[in-house]
């Protein structure tokens, strides 16, 4: 059981200064540590072997989730009990829920990705935004994508932002980091996978494509920038330029929801009779 008060009651303690650092970009590339907040990051990274290194937790919040605590004892971790003024001062959300987790870099070599052989893979070639980061990231791994590659041109996979949008699937699949896009694309496709870029103004029509039986190998899709999608430079990449039907009237989709569309075509696609999942998988 915990003890009664919190041993961290100073946001001026050098542990607390130390984390509340992994805030900034360049000391969380320097230290290759970076912060995992609230419940659901916490327990994903105790579960995730030699990822979480340090926990701090108010003394509610290590009663309320004991069992967190426990795994994150088991993982290895060390266990801080702080205040809720200090927790504050590390979490970089505005309602903090009283667990902040320091955790070590998990990304994987691109080597390793292509080694492999991976049949459904998320491309971020230029995103920015490490919310849209987060939530695509996210989809990717509810779509059952083996990997994710970031391009040197994207966000850091580490903003706490990034972090918290994946809500626990960076924990849960290989995720590749500053790959040059002409390098990724090149890779995957020597590596036999088709290379999709999803733009609004693709000439390619996702639902002609699923009609035509062209979704069901090995795909990787390149998601570009939110506000002005991918340049032409990138697009020339691809074996196809694809675009998201609007049937209504809505002007455009977001990049995460347009992103959620095209892993889910391919995944099903994969799937069916013939795709190239029954054929691995039988």
């Amino acid at each position: 059981m915990p003890p009664a008060t919190p041993d961290l009651i100073s946001p001026r303690s050098p542990r607390v200064s130390a984390a509340r650092r992994l805030a900034k970009r360049n000391f969380r590339g320097k230290e290759r540590l970076f912060l995992a907040e609230g419940p659901q990051a916490v327990r994903e990274a105790a579960a995730h072997r030699d990822t979480l290194v340090e926990l701090f937790a108010t003394v509610e919040a290590a009663e309320r989730y004991a069992d967190i605590i426990g795994e994150a004892r088991d993982a290895g971790a060390r266990i801080h009990l702080a205040s809720e003024q200090v927790i504050e001062d590390i979490s970089t959300t505005v309602t903090p829920q009283g667990l902040v987790g320091i955790c070590r870099f998990l990304d994987t070599p691109f080597a390793e990705i292509l080694a492999a052989r991976p049949q459904l893979v998320a491309v971020l070639a230029h995103v920015r935004d490490p919310g849209n980061a987060g939530t695509v990231l996210r989809c990717a791994d509810a779509a059952g994508a083996e990997a994710v590659v970031l391009t040197d041109a994207s966000v850091d996979l580490y903003n706490p932002k990034a972090v918290r949008a994946s809500v626990g699937s960076l924990f849960h699949l290989p995720v590749a980091v500053g790959v040059p896009v002409e390098q990724a694309v090149a890779g995957l496709k020597d590596a036999g996978v088709r290379i999709l870029a999803a733009d609004g103004a693709g000439e390619h029509d996702l639902d002609q494509e699923l009609d035509k039986g062209t979704m069901g190998g090995p795909t990787a899709w390149v998601f570009g920038n939110e506000a002005w999608g991918l340049p032409e430079e990138t697009r020339a990449l691809a074996d196809a330029v694809v675009r998201v039907p609007i049937h209504g009237k809505a002007e455009s989709l977001n990049l995460a929801t347009a992103a959620a569309v095209c892993l889910y075509a391919s995944a099903r696609a994969q799937r069916a009779s013939g795709g190239c999942r029954s054929v691995t998988e039988s």
